[in-house]
């Protein structure tokens, strides 16, 4: 029988993406069969209720909930222990203790007394988020809000209070930016440059600062925006501020705006209000007529007078598809995986997806195959919202991915493997040492869109190397990995 232990902290907060990893790391010791260390939110208490982990008494959300299951007592120990030394290092590397730790954004920036950064980031669960984020710009500060599940109205009320106080909200749900050169969230190692871009999607801002870097172009800024913000809902608030910031910006030359498919009213405010703008701007938007990032940074090069380059890959093991085989997307970028499909859809027909490009296409409406088991084409994003409830994001946790990889082997449908892996500050700091083994184990031809740059921490020709040593075809570009895989399968694009 597996043996628990469930405690509570008082007193103790770190971030969810740092609780999420302390989890991750934890559980991946042998004998460790489940690990759930969180703030004491109701959602949380919710997962551990449903992991046989709840503390009995319940507990509150300014509490540490460290929940952990094991094969046996001796386990159960170390991996207690690994928690508490991984907390203990997170607590040194923040510096010297304050005799009063500050707890909110308001409290830490009325400490400042009116001095120090211009830039606030947020992460604690959504409910929260507000109010913390408000501070920030009352403070008059800008603020990336990484935390996900804030209202939509709440939204619209904190960037309509950020442009009467001449600054910017970014996010909610904003994984990437990078401000003057410093990466927050996922964001990659590139070079200072001329080109700003204005991303309502984290990963397709990380394709094209990746690829502009691989061309020896940098970014000036990476302003994100969050994925509603382009909806008819918000409107664009925070992409015309930051339009606006940019074009202001002394060393900013060109400007690239980057999205899935707006709204169509929004995209016309927004290419109306790019026409009035000093510096020029491109559209990196995709939709059926404009569907590869890739293409948009090629534009750019152009622009620049900066020749295209040999986009770098490597060659797979050349194991062919078997007769009848289908397109399986497993993506943790919703941007890359949107570009997958408009770019396949026209070639293979429909495509189910858990982020469909058509509602009728939701993998979910077949009832003998819900979900990420539905048969024909599919592509599914491990990163949408309703995946990432209570554990990482897949570019820190490749759980789901790779058990998915497994169950589509086992199943035995013919298919081609449409991978993205996407490096970076935040993201797993090896990833292809699991997805190589889970590749081998699959045996399915299979295709990598490896997103990042040398610089970054996983260095991507070290990744580039591990992934197609095991078999895969690996592309910086993931318009290009797309249509390589349309190639095993025998279409034409």
């Amino acid at each position: 029988m597996p043996v628990r232990h469930v405690s509570l902290r008082s007193g103790v907060y770190a971030d969810s993406v740092r609780l999420m990893q302390v989890s991750r790391d934890v559980g991946a010791r042998e004998g460790v069969t489940a690990v759930l260390v969180a703030m004491g939110t109701p959602l949380n208490l919710e997962l551990a209720a449903g992991m046989g982990l709840a503390p009995a008494d319940g507990a509150s959300p300014d509490q540490l909930l460290v929940a952990v299951e094991a094969v046996d007592d001796d386990t159960l120990a170390t991996a207690v222990a690994a928690v508490d030394a991984a907390l203990a290092a997170r607590e040194r590397a923040a510096g010297p203790a304050q005799a009063v730790p500050l707890r909110t954004v308001g409290a830490g920036l009325d400490a400042l007394d009116g001095d120090g950064p211009a830039l606030a980031v947020v992460s604690v669960p959504g409910q929260y988020a507000v109010a913390e984020a408000a501070d920030a710009v009352a403070a008059g500060r800008s603020v990336l809000v990484f935390s996900d599940g804030v209202p939509v109205e709440a939204e619209v009320a904190l960037k309509r209070a950020a442009h009467d106080a001449g600054v910017l909200v970014m996010g909610p749900d904003c994984g990437t930016a990078i401000v003057s050169g410093l990466a927050l969230g996922f964001a990659n190692v590139v070079r200072r440059g001329p080109v700003g871009l204005v991303a309502a999607s984290g990963t397709g801002a990380q394709q094209v600062s990746c690829l502009l870097d691989t061309a020896g172009v940098g970014v000036s800024h990476v302003l994100g925006v969050g994925g509603r913000d382009l909806s008819g809902a918000v409107g664009g608030l925070a992409t015309l501020d930051a339009l606006a910031a940019l074009a202001a910006d002394d060393g900013t030359e060109r400007i690239v705006v980057v999205s899935k498919p707006p709204a169509p009213a929004v995209a016309a405010a927004v290419s109306e209000a790019a026409r009035g703008l000093p510096v020029p701007v491109r559209s990196a938007v995709l939709s059926p007529e404009t569907p590869d990032l890739t293409a948009a940074v090629e534009g750019v090069l152009g622009d620049l007078g900066v020749a295209v380059p040999a986009w770098p890959s490597r060659p797979g093991d050349g194991t062919a598809a078997a007769p009848g085989a289908v397109l399986k997307g497993l993506y943790s970028g919703g941007t890359l995986a949107d570009e997958a499909m408009l770019l396949a859809a026209p070639v293979l027909g429909d495509i189910r997806s858990n982020t469909p490009l058509r509602p009728e296409l939701d993998s979910a409406l077949d009832p003998s195959a819900p979900d990420l088991s539905a048969r024909g084409h599919v592509v599914v994003d491990f990163g949408d919202d309703a995946l990432t409830v209570g554990r990482a994001h897949p570019m820190i946790d490749p759980t789901l991915r790779l058990e998915a990889i497994s169950d589509l082997a086992a199943r035995r449908e013919p298919a081609v493997l449409l991978l993205d892996v996407v490096l970076g500050y935040g993201a797993d700091p090896n990833p292809a040492a699991s997805l190589a083994a889970a590749l081998r184990a699959a045996g399915l031809p299979t295709v990598v869109a490896l997103i990042g740059t040398e610089a970054d921490p996983q260095c991507w020709s070290r990744q580039a190397d591990a992934l197609a040593a095991a078999g895969a075809h690996v592309f910086a570009s993931n318009a290009q990995a797309t249509r390589h895989a349309l190639r095993l399968l025998g279409a034409v694009q």
